[in-house]
């Protein structure tokens, strides 16, 4: 098996870091591939905006939690409610991805980029989980300034980096389904 299916196979959303920051390099290493995915009409819709300041992660995860209380949803409703959720996991580095409001396929294009970016710290040896509740705290659109996205962008996810806490499970999940695909000849 090559590496990059090795990679593929061995990435697993991790949820507890150590306290220590990711280094430069390999921040920056993480950020090019993203920047590398593939887009809709080669429109590179997608923007990145890194958060280092734990004081904003927190407030960030807290805005997003009082969103989630307002859902009509009843376990994310639940979920906004809990006290002890970060939904950044504490991570050191968090990276909010946003994309071009006007863009052909704006959605695609930032879920192609995060893949890259999780991709490219597994094979760095750096925990990453991609957050879906991040948006919830952008719901406000003036809320965009506070962490660096242009007024056309959108936010979509955000991905939470870090160095892995020893002890973690990284075995893959059970599959679902006993059939994924099919091959017609």
């Amino acid at each position: 098996m090559n590496e990059t299916l090795r990679t593929i196979a061995k990435r697993r959303s991790i949820r507890k870091f150590e306290e220590k920051q990711i280094s430069a390099s390999e921040l920056q290493a993480i950020l090019d591939a993203g920047l590398q995915a593939p887009s809709g009409h080669n429109d590179q819709s997608w923007y990145f905006s890194v958060i280092q300041d734990q004081k904003l992660i927190k407030e960030l995860s807290d805005g997003s939690k009082a969103e989630m209380q307002k859902m009509p949803v009843p376990w994310i409703a639940d979920l906004g409610k809990n006290e002890n959720l970060n939904i950044y996991y504490k991570a050191p580095t968090v990276i909010i991805v946003a994309a071009k409001k006007s863009a052909v396929s704006p959605l695609p294009d930032v879920c192609a980029a995060i893949q890259n970016l999780l991709l490219a710290a597994a094979s760095l040896n750096i925990g990453s989980c991609w957050i879906g509740f991040a948006k919830f705290y952008f719901t406000a659109p003036e809320r965009n300034a506070k962490a660096g996205i242009p007024e056309d962008y959108e936010v979509h996810y955000a991905v939470a980096l870090g160095y892995m806490l020893p002890g973690q499970k990284l075995e893959p999940p059970a599959r679902k389904y006993k059939e994924y695909y099919r091959i017609i000849k």
